[in-house]
């Protein structure tokens, strides 16, 4: 590549970063000030594509006439065009307040992670709803007026309209720099930043100041959207390829810092940039493709920064993350009666392959739902007891599926070894990312697992020869004897059955109660003589080799395995199905599995429009039970059946 492609490469990647920072700019805004880790933010750079294209579409003509009897004809269209743009932010802006006043607010008070789980059932209602308006043709909007053209760059064309985007980032960042330096707004969102506790002292609203800092994030992400207009077709997949690099960007950058977003947006988009623009490099004989490092490469910027600077290039340490403040009882053994329960559910369980010889379908439905609660189980393990959130956790799910698929077709294994080897081969991966996950805590933990498991997924994705790439594996069948469903579906029961009740004795022993002391204070663990780090490393592993259980089976229920097993996607079901049976239960996984597993099974099934009632349905649970189905339930049993001391909880944290 000459001096010249060099450059203009380079300039393309400041083309794309300015968009990158307005989008993570909204999202480090959101998080500095209400701590929501929005899942939904890419949404809204998503719907302001499509707003800017029903508006320059069906409005421009009219505005133009308008904007002519005061600019003339050359700078109407111009200003109608941008001005439309414009408008498509403040409506994408307006549905965020209407989102944070609808659903948000009711539960600010649920701990952070779990509120993780609301902005994910809203990714599902915008969807559809997205579908049902528009369609799910790609709709490829009109080029800016005035900016239609190329310049000449040392003998390369480049558009106009990137250098106008090159203005835009500086000119946000300087906008955003002002009004939170020298304006009373600005201030009460630096206070809310630093202390929320102490806004009601200085008599702001919180309430107020929530709305419209969440209003403000989500239209500059569709301000980030509208401007991708010239650029690329508003399609439906635009949510989840945007929302993935605006938390690395607000990771890299450190989490709160506007100048940190819009460093590490200019650093990973130039990267990509360049990476591009490399291509293909021959050295000693072998080639190396730096453009397929794009699908990874801001995430080993993340994961190389988190190792170094743990809070980000220009951020700070963070606060520790609200704990849920109700009682670790459910990891007591239970009831004699709660055992004659789960006897008479396994009875049940045993059976059903005995009622369903004329409807095969329920029998493999019940494999998915034990499969989703071993891999459920699996991640509950770190996150209840040990307080470590993941957002990664499909990687040794799908390392343990391909590694059981791999250990089958390539080494000619039998099945039944590959069940066994498969959580070991998850555990060998997790371990050295387990070494370097352990010693963060929060959002940045979270989003290191991120980091490794999208780096874990690009390997598998990329690597034809071994893994199969993007087409993965085929012809993954178990031996003969598991050949029929009814005879894999009780081998499946019975290892789902060994692993969850393995768990539930390991959170009994002295692992599980360092685990728990470790998640509520790392000091006094240290003070007792636990090495926290040690603790968390070998949760972190365990809990990975029974995902990769949970993948090994899933592998052969199938016959086949692809790379979206270890995508983003596949981590978010799991935290998903936890968050929503109660991350401080130990029925939650179960309960979450089932109930989401079961929810998008007979939804997917029955309407085209199956995610926005899915989304609905998880928004009406997560209002009704805050603490997670199972949780709550548990919760409400024990106020019925000890209601002084529930009365006198009550009063305290009241008075609190």
């Amino acid at each position: 590549m000459d001096i010249a492609s060099f450059f203009v490469q380079a300039l393309n990647g400041l083309a794309s970063a300015s968009s990158l920072f307005l989008v993570a700019a909204g999202l480090s805004l959101i998080f500095g000030v209400t701590r929501i880790v929005n899942f939904a933010h890419g949404s809204f750079f998503m719907l302001g594509v499509y707003a800017a294209y029903a508006l320059v579409s069906h409005a421009a003509p009219t505005l133009s006439a308008v904007f002519a009897v005061v600019l003339g004809d050359s700078a109407s269209q111009t200003a109608a065009y941008f001005f439309l743009l414009l408008c498509a932010a403040l409506a994408t802006g307006a549905l965020g307040a209407l989102v944070e006043v609808l659903v948000l607010r009711r539960i600010y008070k649920a701990p952070e992670l779990f509120q993780l789980l609301a902005t994910f059932a809203v990714v599902l209602v915008l969807q559809d709803g997205t579908l049902w308006l528009w369609g799910a043709e790609d709709l490829l909007g009109p080029r800016a007026p005035g900016l239609s053209g190329a310049v000449d760059i040392w003998g390369k064309r480049f558009p106009t309209y990137d250098l106008f985007l090159m203005a835009v980032g500086p000119l946000v960042l300087a906008l955003l720099w002002w009004g939170l330096r020298r304006t009373r707004f600005g201030v009460w969102v630096r206070a809310a930043t630093q202390d929320r506790d102490m806004l009601g002292a200085l008599g702001i609203n919180p309430r107020h100041l929530f709305t419209a800092v969440f209003a403000l994030g989500c239209a500059l992400a569709g301000l980030g959207g509208a401007l991708q207009l010239p650029r690329e077709p508003a399609h439906l997949g635009l949510d989840m390829a945007t929302i993935g690099d605006a938390f690395v960007v607000v990771v890299v950058g450190g989490m709160g810092s506007i100048p940190g977003a819009f460093v590490a947006a200019l650093l990973i988009a130039e990267i990509k940039a360049l990476c591009i623009g490399i291509g293909t490099v021959d050295v000693w004989g072998v080639s190396f493709a730096f453009s397929k490092l794009t699908l990874v490469a801001e995430f080993l910027v993340m994961a190389a920064v988190l190792m170094v600077r743990p809070w980000g290039l220009l951020g700070a340490p963070q606060s520790a993350s609200r704990a849920s403040s109700d009682p670790d009882a459910p990891f007591a053994l239970g009831s004699t009666r709660t055992q004659f329960a789960w006897l008479g559910l396994g009875a049940a369980m045993l059976v059903l392959p005995l009622f369903t010889a004329d409807s095969p379908y329920f029998l493999v439905l019940g494999i998915d739902l034990l499969i989703a609660v071993l891999f459920a189980a699996s991640l509950h393990f770190i996150m209840g007891p040990a307080g470590m959130h993941s957002f990664g956790h499909a990687a040794y799910f799908g390392v343990g599926a391909y590694a059981a698929a791999l250990l089958v077709l390539r080494a000619g294994v039998t099945s039944e070894w590959a069940l066994l080897l498969a959580p070991f081969f998850s555990a060998v991966i997790a371990a050295p990312i387990a070494w370097f996950a352990v010693r963060l805590s929060g959002v940045y933990l979270a989003m290191l697992t991120l980091a490794f498991a999208q780096i874990v997924w690009s390997i598998c994705f990329q690597w034809d020869d071994f893994t199969g790439g993007s087409n993965g594996l085929t012809g993954v069948w178990p031996s003969a004897w598991l050949q029929d469903k009814s005879s894999y579906y009780w081998l499946t029961l019975g290892l789902v059955t060994l692993s969850a009740y393995a768990l539930r004795r390991m959170l009994m022993s002295p692992l599980g109660y360092a685990l728990r002391a470790s998640r509520d204070s790392v000091g006094r663990a240290e003070a007792m003589g636990l090495n926290v780090a040690r603790v968390q490393w070998l949760g972190f592993v365990v809990a990975a080799g029974f995902a990769g259980l949970a993948g090994a089976l899933f592998a052969f229920s199938k016959g086949s395995i692809s790379p979206d097993v270890l995508g983003v996607s596949k981590s978010v079901d799991g935290l998903v199905m936890v968050l929503l049976g109660g991350v401080h239960t130990l029925v939650g996984p179960l309960v979450g599995a089932v109930t989401f597993t079961a929810l998008q099974d007979s939804l997917a099934r029955s309407t085209e429009y199956w995610r926005a009632v899915l989304g609905a349905s998880i928004l009406l649970l997560v209002l009704v039970f805050p603490q997670g189905i199972a949780g709550s339930l548990q919760a409400l049993w024990w106020r019925v059946r000890h209601p002084r001391r529930a009365a006198a909880t009550a009063n305290a944290r009241g008075a609190a």
